[in-house]
């Protein structure tokens, strides 16, 4: 959509710092036109009930309008005709009050109809939740400058739009880079549920309709009296904002919590103990949105204990819910973690179909399997998962991760966007017929009562809520796309730009382009050419450690040697990943020739030498590559300290930082995997960049006193080898060479 200019610079850079707890909805001024002489003069929700969305929506347009335009309107639940009114209410609502609007025949569950078009300004929701959507992309549009004419009805892709939360009950969360639980403590339930409806407002911005508040790797004392409790407080927090509070269930809780001796689904002891527990808890949650259950993946219990089907268990919880009206999702990241290496056709990425392919209609009804959108986990680059395309019988959801859990965890910058849109968009041509993601996981391809998305959201007490400003841009990116697929990556993010940082050209400009390079350049510094994401994968899943890619038994492997490196995925000679996917694409990535080169090593073993389509050779690529995304990192660093006096000097600072350390880090990704791979292939980098770093000073080419070196494992960590303990009580360089400053 296109906004005016808005010439305010002068503004912006005068503006007071700020700590980004109120993200995208900063509500900042905007300049006074006499586009405004005829604005509304009052607000009328129909609907004076304070836990409803619709009086909360009522709320919001007051304070927002009065914060962007400066203009108080009175606020009622009356039906009286003024001479200019904003009515925000459901379709019943206002035909009760106004009449019938034809629009509205065509709202969907959750969409709404939104019209400034006549005297008044019209939001009608399908339901409550419907017409706070639409007070939102009121006050999103105004808060960006437009005041044009429209009306229109927007409806949700796909009914279910959800996050899901990795806290655990001491308060900690799991991959979550911005500080503690905002919903748990010390075992319990906060008492303090502030934070928690800040939350649901932002959430309910971006449409989103429900979260599950604890992590899949779930403690059974959650079900505790006085934990199911605080669920009602938090519930209650959230109710306003039309955000359903769903759990994640620990499948042994029948044994480790309830006492019984078993937690096999096929038991009837056990039956009625989820059911009789399931009646507790929407005692509590009315209207809770149900459940999320992880079995059997990771050292996880679950049904395969019993010899029962991942179907068998699911169905359990589906029974316990389905008098409520609750879904539950079942996720497919089920797979062994001590996978023998040394069996050429093992491999972890086939494990989805394996586990879920004969279950294929045998789910109940309010069962939805949730599918990581690739079929290992998170890497910065997959293809989409197979198992869109097995499950046909079966309702289904992409999950995605907006914690970037292997791509810099918030210290570096990555939006997500452009890779999401990327899989959504994947057409798995199906029974030869168009098969994007999109269409499959809003159940319209396979025709499925349900679908949607689930994101993996890790916000935390830190005021920015992911411990980055940049990286909201991928919360509010998540909840756009999961309501509307067909929006393009950077529209959303300069949205998101306007309505965080404001108007100014160059700021748009700068941020617009840090961000839509910023994955190309993470992929070209960690890992290309479809190789997965070369960091540690057994502990911290941060910063660069190929070694660790082999050798262990999570399945995350490269096969890499002296001579070759790749996994060969083919059904001809590998491990038959590529025929999990339906012929059209099944033949594509078996074949070298028409596999792009951006996965190629996830479908092939090749020599280093290899060329690829551009050219270059293999190793080359992987040298060059390196070095190209280090220095675009480094880039961004300048581009950012050139909005100096635009951006207050809060968030100024706080990127500024981020990006410093962003631009070193990149350079230790590219230092450590090219030195991994030029000792392990002796292929030298035609440009002799590479094991030739004249510009620094070594450590332990340096007079230490009282100070040993020692050799660094993994060895590519240092570029000679060796290190020093951290701290020096003298360091005198015994070959000067001035000071390195890596991003000048």
């Amino acid at each position: 959509m296109a906004y005016p200019v808005l010439f305010f610079c002068l503004l912006l850079s005068l503006a007071t710092a700020e700590d980004g707890h109120r993200g995208w909805l900063r509500y900042a001024p905007v300049p006074q036109t006499g586009s405004y002489a005829s604005f509304p003069t009052s607000i009328i929700a129909l609907n004076s009930t304070r836990s409803s969305p619709v009086y909360t929506a009522g709320q919001e347009l007051q304070q927002g309008i009065n914060s962007i335009l400066g203009k108080q309107l009175s606020a009622n639940s009356t039906s009286e005709k003024t001479f200019s009114s904003i009515i925000v209410g459901t379709v019943d609502a206002y035909a009760k009050s106004y009449g019938e609007i034809d629009e509205a025949e065509d709202l969907e569950e959750d969409g709404f109809y939104l019209s400034t078009e006549g005297r008044n300004v019209v939001i009608v929701g399908q339901n409550e939740r419907g017409a706070l959507y639409g007070a939102f992309e009121y006050l999103s549009r105004l808060a960006q400058g437009n005041l044009d004419a429209f009306s229109f009805v927007d409806n949700p892709h796909a009914p279910i739009r959800w996050v899901n939360q990795w806290d655990n009950m001491d308060g900690s969360i799991e991959r979550g880079y911005a500080g503690p639980s905002i919903f748990f403590r010390n075992g319990l339930v906060v008492d303090n549920t502030t934070r928690v409806a800040e939350y649901a407002k932002l959430l309910a911005s971006i449409r989103i309709n429900g979260i599950i508040v604890n992590n899949v790797n779930a403690n059974a004392t959650l079900l505790s009296a006085q934990n199911l409790d605080g669920l009602g407080r938090l519930a209650d927090a959230m109710r306003p904002y039309g955000i359903q509070l769903g759990i994640s269930l620990n499948f042994a809780s029948p044994q480790t919590f309830g006492g019984l001796s078993t937690f096999d689904p096929l038991d009837p002891k056990v039956d009625a103990w989820w059911a009789n527990v399931t009646n507790q808890v929407y005692a509590h949650v009315p209207d809770m949105a149900g459940y999320l259950v992880k079995a059997n993946s990771e050292g996880q219990p679950g049904p395969l204990t019993y010899n029962r089907t991942l179907a068998d268990g699911a169905n359990m919880f589906a029974r316990a819910v389905e008098p409520h009206g609750g879904i539950v999702m079942f996720r497919a990241f089920v797979y062994d973690n001590h996978i023998n290496e040394t069996n050429w056709k093992n491999d972890r990425a086939n494990a989805a179909v394996e586990f879920f392919q004969d279950l294929d209609g045998k789910f109940d009804e309010n069962v939805v399997v949730q599918i990581k959108y690739g079929p290992i986990d998170f890497q910065v680059r997959e293809p989409a998962s197979p198992l869109f395309s097995t499950l046909r019988n079966t309702s289904t959801a992409i999950e995605l991760q907006i914690t970037q859990e292997y791509l810099g965890q918030q210290c570096h910058l990555l939006y997500l966007g452009p890779l999401w849109k990327e899989i959504l968009e994947f057409d798995m041509k199906a029974d030869d017929r168009p098969s994007k993601v999109k269409d499959i996981i809003s159940g319209e391809r396979f025709r499925r009562p349900l679908g949607g998305s689930a994101g993996v959201v890790n916000v935390g007490t830190n005021t920015t809520w992911l411990g980055s400003h940049l990286a909201m841009s991928n919360l509010y990116a998540y909840g756009k796309l999961a309501w509307d697929p067909a929006l393009e990556p950077e529209e959303v993010l300069q949205d998101w730009i306007r309505l965080t940082f404001g108007f100014d050209r160059q700021v748009m400009n700068t941020i617009t382009n840090m961000s839509m390079q910023s994955w190309p350049a993470y992929e070209n510094y960690s890992g290309n050419l479809g190789i997965q994401t070369l960091t540690d994968i057994l502990y911290a899943h941060y910063g660069p450690n190929p070694a660790t890619q082999d050798g262990n038994g999570w399945g995350q492997w490269t096969r890499a040697d002296k001579f070759s490196i790749g996994m060969d995925r083919t059904v001809s000679n590998g491990t038959g990943n590529a025929g999990q996917y339906p012929p059209a694409v099944a033949q594509q990535y078996e074949n070298i020739e028409t596999t792009p080169d951006n996965l190629l090593l996830w479908f092939h073993h090749v020599n280093y030498t290899h060329p690829l389509k551009s050219g270059k050779t293999v190793i080359q690529h992987f040298y060059d590559a390196h070095y190209e995304g280090a220095k675009t990192a480094q880039e961004f660093v300048k581009q950012w300290a050139s909005l100096k006096g635009k951006v207050d000097s809060e968030r100024f600072d706080h990127v500024l930082f981020l990006q410093t350390y962003q631009a070193g880090h990149a350079l230790v990704w590219r230092d450590s995997i090219n030195q991994f791979y030029y000792n392990l292939s002796e292929i030298p980098d035609a440009a002799k960049r590479v094991n030739n770093h004249p510009y620094r000073i070594e450590a332990e080419d340096m007079s230490l006193s009282g100070y040993k070196r020692y050799s660094v494992n993994p060895f590519h960590a240092a570029s000679g080898y060796n290190a020093i303990p951290h701290s020096l009580l003298q360091l005198v360089s015994t070959r000067p060479r001035g000071v390195w400053i890596p991003f000048i």
